[in-house]
């Protein structure tokens, strides 16, 4: 459960739940939502505050869109009877409407946010696979959503949160080695190797990042480094896992196109 407290700031207007249906009111102003370290909702220039039932509601409404009634209900009062949990949505409909007018929205059985509530969530998950489908051409600086912009409400335990959580977490790693070799490519090494570390940081078991550090290292054209990565991957597999380094991984040492020049160079001053 959220740790936030349940105090409340509410704009004028009549309540909006009526006959188990959703009454739209216009909305008067502009509705930032924000997920990402913690909850805050922002309307207009104030920031105001809802009881944790009613964010718990907002939460998955922004997190998952439009869902029947039911299926919210069940997913927020689990224990709950059916009976019981419906008349729980409701009142934070209620609550959730009478802070700002026509934030949630009914269409038949369903229920959504308004088209005009902004979700931080959102913008960073449309900005991380617009990024993953193509990165700028002349980018030269880490785009925003690289960055670790916070997690997803940390504080809160509801069980519903992890799948969301993990969603993030890998699109988040994905987008880290994606740009990272992009930025490679471009030949900003430094760059590159610091998006590419992030992802190790975040979670050191990755196979996929650590390629990602032993291939940023051939590029510019130090083997050492690229066998140093290589023996830190296979150590930290080993260690945590029992297993050795893909098929995959260890290959990348042995190509022998273009882009690993030096590599070819080494192995000839051996043989000979």
């Amino acid at each position: 459960m959220p740790r936030n407290s349940t105090a409340h700031a509410t704009a004028p207007g009549p309540p909006v739940a009526a006959r188990g249906r959703l009454v739209t009111a216009q909305p008067a102003e502009h509705v930032a939502l924000t997920l990402l370290g913690s909850f805050r909702l922002q309307i207009g220039q104030m920031e105001v505050c809802l009881p944790v039932s009613a964010q718990r509601l907002m939460v998955i409404l922004a997190l998952r869109g439009r869902q029947s009634r039911s299926r919210v209900a069940g997913t927020l009062w689990p224990e709950s009877p059916e009976s019981k949990a419906l008349g729980n949505l409701r009142t934070g409909i209620w609550r959730v409407n009478q802070t700002a007018p026509g934030m949630v929205t009914g269409i038949g059985g369903a229920i959504d946010l308004a088209a005009h509530v902004t979700v931080d969530v959102r913008v960073l998950v449309e900005q991380t696979k617009a990024l993953l489908r193509e990165a700028p051409p002349g980018a030269s600086a880490v785009p925003e959503a690289v960055g670790d912009g916070g997690e997803l409400l940390p504080d809160w335990d509801d069980e519903w949160l992890a799948h969301e959580r993990e969603r993030l977490r890998q699109l988040h790693l994905h987008l880290r080695e994606t740009f990272a070799e992009r930025l490679a490519e471009q030949g900003k090494f430094g760059l590159a190797l610091d998006v590419a570390l992030g992802a190790l940081r975040l979670d050191n078991l990755r196979e996929s990042a650590h390629r990602s550090v032993i291939r940023i290292h051939l590029q510019e054209g130090n083997l050492s480094e690229a066998r140093r990565a290589y023996a830190t991957c296979r150590q930290v597999l080993e260690q945590e896992l029992g297993v050795s380094p893909a098929p995959e991984t260890t290959r990348i040492l042995d190509r022998t196109d273009d882009r690993f020049e030096p590599t070819r160079i080494r192995r000839k001053v051996v043989q000979r």
